[in-house]
């Protein structure tokens, strides 16, 4: 993430119909440079709309999931996160401590991902990796 994202062209382009307030939680989305929960998402919605409620801001998310726009994380311990489907493959680490999440991609761990797929007997086609880390306390 990180590059504002026009999920509202994304929309568009899939045949939803935009109205004013998915609009602006589209708007919301494509600015996030974090994988926010739904509730999250609703406090930075409010702060351009206060009208929108939770529970709009709680279908849209599903739509926009149903749609192919955003994908849902389950990350350990907490509640469902989004962030916008993405063209390139990433993996994530989930900071304990904190819940921050970091996206990396590593050449290496995807080879060796599908040099095991291989040896099996598969061909990889998919893969979800979560790393879930404590940050290295430095001594002082």
């Amino acid at each position: 993430m990180g590059v504002a994202i026009d999920i509202e062209a994304l929309c568009l382009k899939k045949g939803l119909r935009i109205t004013e307030q998915r609009r602006v939680i589209a708007q919301v989305l494509g600015e996030v440079t974090d994988h926010p929960d739904v509730e999250s998402l609703h406090r930075r919605v409010a702060e351009v709309d206060p009208r929108i409620s939770i529970a709009t801001v709680y279908r849209t998310v599903k739509l926009f999931e149903e749609a192919g726009i955003l994908e849902r994380h389950e990350f350990q311990g907490g509640r469902s996160r989004y962030e916008t489907v993405s063209e390139e493959h990433h993996d994530h680490l989930i900071d304990i401590d904190t819940g921050d999440v970091i996206e990396f991609h590593d050449p290496e761990i995807e080879e060796l991902q599908r040099r095991i797929a291989e040896r099996l007997g598969y061909r990889l086609v998919d893969h979800r990796m979560e790393l879930y880390a404590q940050a290295i306390k430095k001594p002082a």
